[in-house]
């Protein structure tokens, strides 16, 4: 960078340390993380193009978000943004993007170009300057590496960087042993190794290194070491090159320059010694852990630095800690040749095995005497020390309690090695290695089950998901398959099913999930328990820390300790700072445990605290959102307090966050005293359905609540939920549906004093009149409901009528009033400072002055909502309003600007929720194509959005079917193109 780093006019971009975009010497934002994933994406390509499906596998992988092409739409506006006045470097092409950086304007391609130069040196015979062009390649990889870049492509380009790195090194290694500097190389070729053991040609440099240092013996050992693990871990022969190297050296080839000196002797070399060998048999059918298994190899094997190699793998139990540990152990057996050491230290009962036992029995095994072996901890750890001291020996230490436990049993010299299992996260030395032991990935999980019981397809993929992908879980399962020679797959997976049943199902003579889960339960005290117990209760896919506090009813600081220390003994899982998980199975063990220890009173005790915490703090975030809004001050009291926030943008954050949390919440509330509070949950999320994403679960959960109700005849609780269906119908276009919600929420309004309900059921039953012309009706119910919300000084929802009216005013000729109405909309969302709502306000005056032919008026207010919208997250709205622009557009004739606009708004409506808002931008966008001479592609969309129109009931349907000749089918074509 430092050719730009004065220079304001040219970007600079890079890639090989953190993804960056630099102008002169000053670092530009570059957005969120995945943001600078795309950016990452489209530099790699060289100015190539990639299309919108390739980016979103990209960044999302398999499972993007429903609006993934909208976010990435989004991503590529604040890109431009970001570029300023170089926008033009990242432009469109057919279904994708492309980026077109100028000449050394990224560190990759300088990168390239250096190490090309370095080749030709070394070609002309020129090594220090080949060696120096290098070293400036290698300058521009400095720094991190793009950690925090999410998704597939992060993964993918982490890996070609760790590739891109390696090469070089490789590269320069070689230049030095060129220019004959083998002694100097050996230890830094000897860590590369260790810590990349399947890689061939850096072991190449290192035997070339060895024997032209005098240690011909060590060379040769080396080959040894990658021969043996070629063939275990990847099932073939090293390279010819590798093995033409082996055979110069064993013949002492006069072309290789000759050794200075020999090999020093390690201490004991040659000895008589005992070696033992006391590694459990290793798992006939070990399946998975690839990269675990390797990376556990790499840290083990030898050449990794002075020390002692010590290596901790933790996780909850069944997961397969002990497996892992034994199938490294033989791995890696080869670098041991004096011995292999193990224990069972029976760290999860109640008695485990003392280290001075232990001790006794490994001294013993390296051929100590009774007689020889002294008294006490101390005494026997330095001994055992001692007896180690020039030996390479491997010590694994399955199943430890603590680290006290652990730390006599270290050995204490180089050439040795522990591998230690546990439960409990332990306070290991400095250096040590830690891995923490997930669950197997789905298709890992599949292959075990399989590879043991010869069974795969649909249901094997269903037992192992209702397993948890748990190792032990899976063995167990496809044990009580192979017992019961009747019993088929489906069989299993119908026992299976039942979730209070499964932990009794997952058992099979000795072995027992339930059993394995009780031996790290009981060493929990009583308050750990608890909390263990009563966290397991909600039904969400995870739980914050604020939000377990208040299940506990603890202080934030208190409760945040206790879930610490059971993340420690792996009942818990910490996926991020202050948000908690359970594996499945673990989550069923912890409420079979709740069911059996807390009372029903204290169960639901602790769900009723976590009801009042979302419902106070989502109340908030609905205030902080809709200033003016009184309706706060008439939901259900809360016992609980909630969260505070300091602004806007962390009170959306957490709402966002938690989405499945609070449905979860709201749905397991439906019955008995919490229902009034749950109904008032969904209508302070009410943000949730309108932003498009979750609109589906949104709208499941309302029906759930609404039949409770109605069950229970709570008129209060059911005239909020149908306000709620009222505007998801009105939403999708089902009007006919919105108008029986509507009925039955205006009858319910004698059946409460519920001023929400009341003057929100006239405000929803005068928009459902407007759009079906019924304008008189429209008019006098609208009126009503100012009036109503003017009552209990509700703001916000006044204006919100105002420009209900407007829009009537508009359809009915009376543009002048239908404007001022929609200007005092807007100045009234603006005095009491609304945000989203006033994104609302800028939408509907947008729309009035398009109807009263001032486009270019209408356009300006649509690009203030549209920002508004893309800030506060509501993607529904946002496409609305590009297709309110594309009608603007056409409205002052612009037909080409129209059909981008209406295709803008296309490419975020792919979920159910937006079918109508889809079926209007696709007949604004068949009026621009047809205006374009695109005639065919017109009666597409048209023939599309009638489709959808009739399927919804709308009455856009009519307007749209004279559009399209009855005689005429319609094209084939593609309506979103």
């Amino acid at each position: 960078m430092a050719d730009a780093a004065g220079d304001e006019r040219h970007l600079w971009f890079t890639v090989l340390g953190p993804v960056a975009i630099w102008r002169g010497g000053r670092q530009l934002d570059a957005g969120s993380p995945r943001q600078r994933s795309l950016l990452a994406v489209l530099l790699v390509q060289g100015g190539r193009g990639i299309s919108a499906p390739e980016l979103i596998r990209a960044l999302w992988g398999k499972d993007p978000p429903p609006d993934a092409r909208a976010v990435l739409h989004t991503y590529v506006c604040r890109l431009r943004a970001v570029l300023g006045p170089d926008a033009d470097m990242l432009v469109s092409e057919s279904d994708g993007y492309a980026l077109h950086v100028g000449e050394g304007g990224l560190d990759l391609q300088r990168a390239e170009r250096f190490v090309a130069e370095a080749e030709q040196a070394r070609r002309a015979g020129d090594p220090a300057r080949a060696r120096e062009l290098l070293a400036r390649a290698m300058e521009l990889g400095t720094g991190d590496p793009p950690e925090g870049v999410p998704g597939p492509n992060g993964a993918a380009w982490r890996v070609r960087l760790e590739e891109h790195r390696l090469s070089l090194v490789e590269t320069r290694l070689a230049l030095d042993l060129e220019a004959g500097r083998h002694a100097e190389v050996v230890a830094e070729l000897t860590a590369l190794t260790a810590a990349h053991p399947l890689r061939e040609r850096l072991k190449e440099l290192l035997m070339l290194a060895l024997y032209r240092g005098g240690r011909r013996t060590e060379a040769l050992a080396a080959y040894a070491d990658t021969r043996r693990l070629l063939a275990q871990e990847r099932g073939v022969a090293p390279s010819p090159g590798l093995t033409e190297l082996h055979r110069r050296i064993l013949r002492a080839d006069p072309r290789l320059p000759a050794p200075e000196g020999g090999r020093p002797r390690y201490a004991g070399e040659g000895a008589a010694q005992v070696r033992p060998a006391q590694l459990p048999p290793d798992t006939r059918d070990f399946t998975g852990r690839a990269a675990l298994v390797e990376e556990l190899i790499a840290y083990l094997g030898p050449g990794r630095g002075r020390g002692v190699a010590l290596s901790a793998v933790g996780g909850i139990g069944g997961v397969g800690k002990t497996a892992l540990a034994v199938h490294v152990a033989h791995a890696v057996r080869p670098f041991f040749p004096d011995g292999q050491l193990y224990v069972d230290l029976r760290g999860c009962g109640p008695c485990p095995v003392e280290p001075e036992s232990v001790l006794g029995t490994f001294l013993r095994a390296l051929g100590v005497s009774d007689c020889a072996i002294p008294v006490g901890v101390s005494e026997r750890a330095a001994l055992y020390r001692s007896v180690l001291d020039g030996r390479r020996v491997l010590a694994l230490l399955d199943n430890a309690r603590d680290a006290a436990q652990v730390r006599p049993l270290l050995p204490g010299t180089d050439g040795c090695a522990a591998l230690v299992t546990s439960r409990n996260r332990l306070a290991h030395p400095a250096g040590t290695h830690a891995v923490a032991l997930d669950v197997m990935r789905p298709q890992e999980a599949l292959a075990l089950f399989t590879r043991i019981t010869g069974e795969g397809g649909e249901d094997a993929r269903k037992v192992v998901a209702a397993c948890g992908c748990l190792p032990l879980a899976i063995r167990i399962a496809a044990a009580r398959l192979l017992a019961r020679r009747t019993w088929t797959v489906a069989d299993l997976v119908r026992k299976l099913a039942d979730e209070h049943r499964r932990l009794d199902e997952l058992q099979a003579g000795d072995l027992g999930i339930a059993a394995t889960f009780e031996l790290g339960y009981g060493q929990l005290a009583a308050r750990q328990a608890r909390a263990f117990r009563l966290v397991a209760l909600p039904c969400g896919p995870d739980i914050s820390l604020g939000a377990a506090a208040a299940v506990l009813g603890l202080r934030t600081e208190e409760a945040g300790k206790t879930l610490e220390f059971l993340v420690d003994t792996s009942l818990l899982e910490s996926p991020a700072p202050d948000r908690y998980r359970y594996h499945d199975l673990l989550r069923l063990y912890a409420r079979a445990r709740a069911e059996r220890d807390d009372p029903p009173e204290q169960r639901e005790a602790a769900r009723s605290r976590l009801l009042d915490h979302y419902l106070a703090t989502a109340a908030r975030v609905y205030t902080m959102n809709r200033p003016g809004e009184p309706l706060a001050d008439h939901i259900e009291p809360t016992q609980y307090p909630g969260l505070s926030f300091d602004d806007r943008e962390s009170a959306l954050e957490w709402l966002y966050t938690e989405a499945g949390n609070l449905l979860a919440c709201a749905r397991a509330s439906a019955r008995g005293p919490t229902l009034r509070r749950a109904a008032d949950l969904m209508l302070v999320t009410k943000d949730l359905a309108d932003s498009g994403t979750g609109a589906r679960q949104y709208e499941q959960t309302i029906v759930h609540l609404l039949t409770a109700a109605r069950e229970a005849q709570d008129a209060h609780a059911e005239g909020r939920l149908r306000l709620l269906m009222i505007h998801f119908h009105i939403m999708a276009g089902r009007l006919t549906e919105a108008d029986r919600e509507a009925q039955a929420a205006m009858a319910l309004r004698g059946h409460c004093a519920d001023p929400v309900l009341s003057s929100n059921a006239l405000n929803e039953s005068g928009i459902i009149a407007s759009l079906q012309g019924r304008h008189e009706d429209a008019e006098s119910l609208l009126q009503q409901a100012l009036a109503a919300f003017r009552s209990y000084r509700n703001q916000n929802s006044v204006a919100s009528a105002l420009a209900n009216l407007a829009l009537l005013y508009v359809d009915t000729g009376r543009i002048t009033e239908g404007v001022s109405l929609a200007e005092q909309c807007l100045a009234l969302y603006q005095k009491i400072g609304a945000t989203t709502r006033l994104a609302a306000g800028h939408y509907s005056l947008g729309v009035v002055l398009t109807q009263a032919a001032r486009p270019e008026d209408a356009l300006q207010q649509f690009e203030q909502a549209v920002v508004i919208f893309q800030d506060s997250r509501q993607c529904l709205w946002e496409a609305m309003t590009y297709w309110r622009m594309a009608e603007a557009h056409l409205a002052a004739d612009r037909p080409a600007q129209a059909a981008g606009r209406a295709e803008e708004a296309l490419a975020i409506l792919q979920g159910p929720s937006g079918q109508w808002a889809r079926a209007n931008a696709l007949t604004t966008l068949g009026h621009a194509l047809r205006r374009t001479g695109h005639a065919d592609r017109a009666r597409v969309c048209w023939h599309k959005a009638l489709e959808t129109y009739e399927t919804l009931g709308s009455p856009e349907a009519a307007a749209v079917r004279r559009l399209l000749p009855a005689d005429r089918p319609a094209p084939v074509g593609d309506a979103d193109a």
